[in-house]
């Protein structure tokens, strides 16, 4: 991989200047929506052809272990350390910005062959450690290692992939980043409904879905950083790999990702202590949480990930140029968009658990049951839905400062209280009590970001916010109404047909929204005022 040296890429975006944070925002989201949707035709396609079974557990945890990684090491702490360094190099020494690319492609690659290697040989083992359950059912242990092992490599292909989208989304290519899970979601459908009928083991077709799609992704997005010259070179000899670690901008890199880590990614790793813990309940724990789970992340995706996405490289350059006034300004615009957002989609999840559940999933191998339990684990994901999102805006505002060592340390204690809410709750709620613990912790996360960044003199008055949640609350109450007039009982959602449910779902929804928006129109909030980063009129 290389691209002429002579080029230079370009110092600024006038079509990005031009769109605006919110503009910008709103390409992401809807590029975003793409591949939510197309996520959830393939968790339809998971649940009609595999249901909550033991098949479906195994592939869950052999597809969380890399996917984990995938979110905690690439497009959570390298993510968070990578953009503010290549942002400054951008705007400070724009001459060293293919070299700094180049370093950080091999010192990267290197990283992720040795720990895929090691992965593949001790798959067994990490099975044990992130499902321990499963140990219990050698069958199920022996199927969830040989299909990590096939998994495991899209850890290495994704985690380069989002390298290449932090470099696209610092020069302000976002739609292209948003775009590429696409790639995802339709190689397993695809795979799932082709390889299926060919396999001796079904379940193994998911499995190839995730390794294929893996390789298209990262080749997707190589011509992108083609055109704006920024395609690393392949190191030519192991003097190029030693020169790589030694590279300044490299060691900095290390030094704000090593921290990250844990830091950036808390909601992700009381996820996966959701799933270790899970795998000990009844079969159907996992895929309960996974469910539920995968329509949280709908709005947390579409939403709250693409402000985080727009607004890190914004923040970098105003730390960059000084400019605290600005820095702190860009932090509430995202906090009033995120829960202009979060609030009525958290309500409407709780509201519409079983309907939307049912519509998706309850098909073919999916039972009224599983619907039933994936609904209480839903409810409980969606009280933690504004935390989640709000940790997503608060967050970048300390990597953008180059500061990793008070999200970790603020990560650390919502993790040791993820664990208490989970011992608490596990025993008497099951699988919902671990949701409910994920949520709980989140919102102290968010509470103690928040705390930071008020310390820090960032954050230090947002009266101007009550007035506007005031208001907001207003739309969540006309959008309750809405939604609730129009129910129907649950035996109604499972005896409909799937067009009857998708109909009267779709209605409801949109019900629901066209009073919570419509209330806030009337109670003076417009679209031009949320396009600014200054207060919104009271």
């Amino acid at each position: 991989m290389s691209a002429p040296c002579s080029q230079t890429p370009p110092a600024s975006s006038s079509q990005a200047a031009k769109r605006g944070l919110l503009g910008s925002s709103l390409l992401v989201s809807l590029m975003t929506l793409v591949s939510r949707v197309l996520g959830l035709a393939r968790d339809i396609s998971i649940a009609l052809l595999f249901g909550a079974g033991s098949g479906a557990d195994a592939f869950f945890v052999a597809f969380k272990i890399p996917n984990f990684l995938r979110r905690l090491f690439a497009e959570g702490a390298f993510n968070q350390a990578f953009v503010p360094v290549l942002s400054e190099y951008r705007s400070q020494h724009p001459s060293e910005v293919r070299p700094l690319i180049g370093a950080v492609f091999i010192a990267l690659s290197s990283v992720l062959f040795v720990v895929t290697g090691l992965a593949i040989w001790g798959a067994p083992w990490l099975v044990w450690v992130f499902a321990p359950g499963f140990a219990q059912d050698a069958d199920q242990l022996a199927l969830t290692a040989q299909m990590l092992q096939m998994t495991f490599p899209y850890l290495a292909l994704i985690s380069l992939t989002a390298f290449c989208s932090s470099i696209l989304n610092t020069y302000d290519k976002f739609a292209i980043p948003a775009f590429t899970p696409v790639w995802l979601n339709l190689s397993l459908i695809a795979c799932a409904f082709l390889l299926t009928p060919w396999l001796e083991t079904p379940i193994f077709a998911l499995a190839w879905g995730v390794l294929i799609a893996g390789v298209i992704q990262l080749i997707f997005q190589l011509p992108f950083l083609a055109q704006l010259a920024l395609l690393p070179p392949l190191p030519s000899s192991w003097q190029a790999w030693k020169q790589a670690w030694q590279h300044s901008g490299v060691k900095r890199i290390l030094d704000l990702m090593l921290p990250a880590l844990f830091g950036v990614s808390v909601s992700q790793i009381n996820l996966l202590l959701d799933t270790i813990l899970a795998s000990l309940l009844v079969t159907g724990s996992v895929s309960w949480l996974y469910y539920s789970d995968r329509l949280v992340e709908l709005p947390l995706g579409v939403f709250g990930i693409a402000i985080a996405t727009v607004i890190l490289p914004s923040l970098s350059r105003q730390h960059t140029q000084a400019d605290q006034t600005a820095f702190g300004r860009l932090l509430v615009w995202g906090l009033r968009l995120v829960l202009l957002i979060a609030l009525p989609a958290a309500l409407g999840l709780m509201l519409l658990a079983e309907p939307l559940l049912t519509t998706l999933f309850q098909y073919g191998a999916m039972g009224t049951q599983d619907v039933t339990m994936a609904a209480l684990s839903l409810r409980a994901y969606a009280l933690g839905l504004v935390a989640f999102m709000l940790i997503k805006v608060l967050a970048p505002g300390f990597y953008a400062r180059q500061d990793t060592r008070t999200p970790v340390r603020i990560g650390v204690k919502a993790m040791l209280a993820n664990m208490v809410f989970n011992l608490l709750l596990v025993w008497h709620l099951a699988h919902t009590g671990l949701a409910l613990a994920t949520a709980l912790s989140a919102f102290l996360n968010a509470y103690w970001l928040y705390q930071g960044l008020r310390q820090a003199g960032i954050l230090t008055d947002l009266n101007e916010l009550w007035p506007y949640v005031l208001k907001l609350s207003a739309g969540l109450l006309a959008l309750a109404i809405a939604v609730v007039i129009s129910s129907q009982p649950l035996d109604w959602w499972f005896a409909a047909t799937w067009w009857m449910r998708t109909l009267t779902l779709a209605m409801q929804i949109g019900l629901g929204a066209a009073a919570y928006f419509g209330v806030l129109w009337l109670l003076g909030i417009r679209w031009q005022a949320l396009k600014t980063h200054e207060p919104p009129a009271s």
